[in-house]
């Protein structure tokens, strides 16, 4: 491929996720991850207990399912959600019959479940969004929160979620001074996230990384980006920060919405 041919945009979570174990560095933040069949998912669900079941190429956390293996005495152990859909089952085969029958066409995989924080009783992650400067450096631009609709499983604007601070989700969980500290290091690992792939795909611009924060308050890279909404960040009071967003946007060639 001739210079300035790379693709912009790679959609395959598979392939992100496989370049980014590439980076002991960024190893340990990674979820396990494996393609989606029968084996793949039992095992997963015996060893994490929780998993999620998504589109290799899927987006806006559409199609996205949250499966989970209860203890033994329950009586219908097994059970997954999709959308605000929720099915339990009493054997493996039931559930894996019913996921295969809901899925949509195309490639799955099952990545390891995280038990994210809660903000109101509502599960949230974390959007940071990194960008190539004109000087041909990335840097971390904005970062914000995304809160979980009640009654779904994915924190998504597009599914209903609600874009919030960062510095609120994290309030009920640690103290002003290390909020600032552990927003710091958000900025780092986006940095680093985009740094790494940028290696592997010489085209992308943008990244968005999407980073869930578990109860110990471990930082993990569900999935990133390469094509990241700029226009969440008007949501924030901080009206510089989508300005800034904004104006790499454009710098960086991406087709604008009215």
């Amino acid at each position: 491929m001739k210079p300035g041919r790379h693709p912009r945009h790679v959609i395959s979570k598979w392939k992100k996720n496989k370049a980014l174990l590439a980076n002991k560095k960024l190893r340990p933040f990674l979820p396990e991850m494996r393609k989606f069949s029968r084996a793949n998912l039992l095992n997963m669900l015996k060893k994490h207990k929780m998993v999620y079941v998504k589109p290799v190429n899927g987006s806006l956390g559409r199609g996205v399912m949250r499966v989970e293996l209860k203890p033994a005495a329950s009586a219908v152990p097994y059970r997954y959600q999709l959308e605000t859909k929720a099915r339990s089952f009493k054997t493996f085969d039931e559930l894996y019959v019913s996921i295969q029958q809901h899925k949509r066409k195309g490639d799955y995989l099952v990545q390891q479940g995280i038990h994210l924080l809660t903000y109101q009783n509502r599960t949230f992650d974390l959007r940071v969004m990194v960008q190539k400067t004109p000087q041909e450096v990335w840097k971390t631009t904005g970062y914000i929160g995304r809160l979980a609709h009640p009654k779904k499983i994915v924190t998504n604007y597009h599914s209903d979620g609600t874009l919030m601070p960062v510095e609120k989700l994290l309030s009920p969980h640690m103290k002003g001074p290390k909020i600032k500290a552990y927003c710091t290091d958000l900025q780092d690992l986006g940095e680093d996230v985009a740094n790494h792939l940028h290696k592997v795909f010489p085209g992308i611009r943008e990244i968005g990384a999407d980073i869930a924060v578990d109860q110990k308050l471990r930082p993990w890279i569900l999935e990133v980006n390469t094509s990241p909404d700029p226009y969440i960040f008007r949501k924030l009071k901080d009206k510089n920060i989508f300005r800034t967003v904004i104006r790499y946007s454009r710098a960086n060639g991406r087709v604008q919405r009215k």
